[in-house]
């Protein structure tokens, strides 16, 4: 086990933004001191019992107990292993698949670091320089900070296979009821006195909106103001 976490230049405040679960775009800042045993902390997690609440209490259980060890419940979070509250995905319970493991920690780095395989579609080692660089400008990381973010990411990388394409993700559907056409009837009075009856018909239209697979809130407000602007204004 590690002692104590070092001081790191700049740590404060992004230890505040993961703590938030901040993302930029599909890039987390989430990282942790004790890349080199992440691997042990996903065997554990491959190999034993899902909690019901992944809590740092349950870290210990498993044999993680030293406080550098705390930052890997907000990088799992933000991988899409557990949910705010801390409760497993399905994610983490198709990681415990060993048959599927290596694919579902490539999905799970292709959501939450995303803006890294738009530079290079099958990042290595070889791109260290590069991908330090974009977490340096994306969270305005010190040297220090951005190789803690870079290594964090390729100890995960070392997890995962890129050889196969990512899953295709269902679309979320949201439907409006079922079209109705309402016929009405309206009284007319003519000058002579007649009253006559006029038929009209109103159209009520079902609109179906396919929502991407994304965590980028910005992709919903432009989706849902365009709505507002064309459809029912």
């Amino acid at each position: 086990m590690l002692s104590d976490p070092v001081e790191v230049e700049g740590a404060d405040e992004l230890e505040s933004a993961r703590k938030k679960g901040r993302l930029t775009m599909a890039l987390t800042n989430a990282y942790v001191q004790i890349y080199g045993q992440l691997k042990d902390v996903f065997q554990s997690i491959s190999e034993g019992q899902a909690p019901e609440k992944f809590t740092r209490q349950h870290l210990k259980d498993i044999g993680f107990g030293g406080s550098n060890y705390r930052a890997v419940i907000p990088l799992l979070k933000a991988i899409g292993f557990l949910s705010e509250d801390g409760t497993p995905t399905k994610r983490y319970h198709d990681y415990r698949n060993q048959a599927l493991a290596r694919r579902v920690m490539a999905e799970a780095l292709r959501d939450g670091y995303s803006d890294l395989f738009t530079i290079k579609s099958s990042p290595s080692p070889t791109d260290r320089d590069l991908i330090e660089g974009k977490f340096k400008s994306t969270f305005n990381a010190t040297p220090l900070t951005a190789k803690l973010m870079a290594s964090t990411f390729f100890a995960l990388l070392a997890l995962a296979d890129l050889s196969e394409p990512p899953v295709a993700k269902k679309e979320e559907i949201v439907e409006v009821p079922t079209p109705k056409i309402e016929k009405t009837e309206k009284t007319e009075k003519r000058e002579d006195g007649a009253v006559t009856l006029q038929n009209r018909t109103s159209l009520h239209y079902n609109i179906q909106i396919h929502l991407p697979a994304t965590k980028d809130i910005e992709v919903f407000n432009a989706i849902f103001k365009a709505i507002k602007e064309h459809l029912l204004e």
